[in-house]
């Protein structure tokens, strides 16, 4: 990667600095940051990552201005989730990309996966600072794109989640928050936005209003949800909910849910770019539906549920008879993907490692889409997420720099 920023800082590490590290990230977010934190920054150059963020841009385009796609993505929303009022874009979007070698000998940008749902996006601004001060790096590293600086990313996350509302009636809503790994990003919105954070499981409808109890016990009113809560994890854990998603609701959405179905992997068989790997659904691949676009060699081949989240469920090569075994009525909600072989790119006193590249963008109402902070998540095994490597080091979150 970026040189000599690589060899500079593979050559200054100390271990007492990474254990600083985690220890400032702990102070920063009010809490322990149970995931597994990389012990070194990705350094790229400016070109790379702006090359990376406009391909996320055009496939994002694809879906969203292609009518057909959306009248057909419109089925994979659940009857019982399907939200009124959907917003005409989504607020947030995720595009995480790996790196392979092209026929020239160039890196490469090649699509992992796609998602309209927030990602960390408070937690990753603390932890890119956290990399520079911490280890004492270049002042002229950045880590925001689009142009933006932090008071103007701070500005477009407030007018994205808060909108024109009081904070006191904004909320993020997610499944127990206090267990959830990712509650060091909810503090930093907390502290950032002046939000509250709330159990979904503990909201109230009175006529069509949403409420939920402060400190002091008294119930407020909801304006705007800043949404955090996936289907997947309320269907698994068999929460009761004390509202109607599906009801006619006095509320407004950041990241309106229906957007989380809309794109996901279900989008994946509808894109058409180099960077996209052939993808076709388990029920076509059935009736011999696009079997000819996948690898002949099931090794090559990966199987994956379309709704679940941090790489739950993926499975390598799968064989006919684990195919077979998948119930007619469940294979729609399967998809058999072209599997990609990254390009180890980072030295580390462990030898090469993968970087998996997760371009981050808001789309504010009225405005437009725009890449505002990239995320790196480091891996030497099969599966890049941190919750894969944790008996490893030098993996896990990342961030990715950038001289200005």
């Amino acid at each position: 990667m970026l040189q000599p920023y690589r060899e500079e800082f593979n050559r200054n590490f100390t271990a007492e600095q990474y254990a600083q590290l985690q220890t400032q990230l702990d102070v920063a977010t009010r809490t322990k940051v149970e995931f597994r934190v990389c012990e070194t920054p990705v350094f790229f150059s400016r070109a790379m990552l702006d090359e990376i963020a406009s391909v996320g841009i055009e496939l994002t385009r694809q879906l969203v201005d292609n009518p057909e796609y959306m009248r057909v993505s419109a089925g994979s929303i659940p009857a019982k989730y399907r939200v009124r009022n959907e917003s005409a874009q989504p607020h947030f979007m995720t595009v995480d990309f790996g790196l392979v070698r092209g026929a020239s000998g160039e890196l490469e940008p090649k699509l992992v996966e796609m998602q309209a749902f927030p990602s960390v996006f408070g937690y990753q601004d603390v932890l890119s600072r956290e990399y520079i001060a911490t280890y004492g790096l270049d002042q002229r590293l950045n880590w925001y794109l689009g142009g933006h600086d932090e008071a103007s990313y701070w500005e477009l996350l407030r007018r994205v989640i808060v909108g024109g509302h009081d904070p006191k009636h904004v909320v993020l809503m997610e499944v127990e928050p206090e267990s959830q790994k990712t509650l060091p990003d909810f503090r930093v919105y907390e502290e950032r936005l002046g939000i509250v954070t709330v159990d979904i499981a503990t909201l109230r409808q009175q006529g069509r209003q949403l409420f939920y109890q402060d400190a002091a016990g008294e119930w407020i009113v909801i304006r705007r949800i800043f949404n955090r809560a996936i289907v997947d994890e309320i269907e698994r854990k068999g929460i009761e909910l004390g509202f109607d998603p599906s009801g006619d609701l006095d509320v407004e959405w950041a990241g309106h849910p229906n957007w989380f179905f809309r794109i996901s992997k279900f989008s994946l068989p509808y894109l058409s770019h180099r960077s996209v790997p052939a993808a076709v659904f388990l029920d076509d691949w059935f009736r011999g539906v696009g079997r000819e676009r996948l690898p002949s060699d099931r090794s090559n081949v990966l199987l994956k549920p379309l709704y679940s989240f941090a790489g739950k469920g993926i499975q390598f090569a799968p064989t006919d008879e684990e195919l077979n075994a998948i119930p007619e009525a469940d294979r729609p909600l399967y998809l058999l993907q072209e599997r990609v072989h990254f390009e180890p790119v980072v030295e580390t006193p462990f030898g090469m490692t993968q970087a998996e590249i997760r371009v981050m963008y808001l789309w504010p109402d009225g405005g437009t889409m725009e890449p505002v902070v990239s995320l790196v998540r480091m891996g030497r095994g099969l599966m890049m997420g941190v919750d894969h490597n944790r008996n490893q080091e030098w993996v896990g979150g990342s961030a990715a720099l950038f001289p200005y």
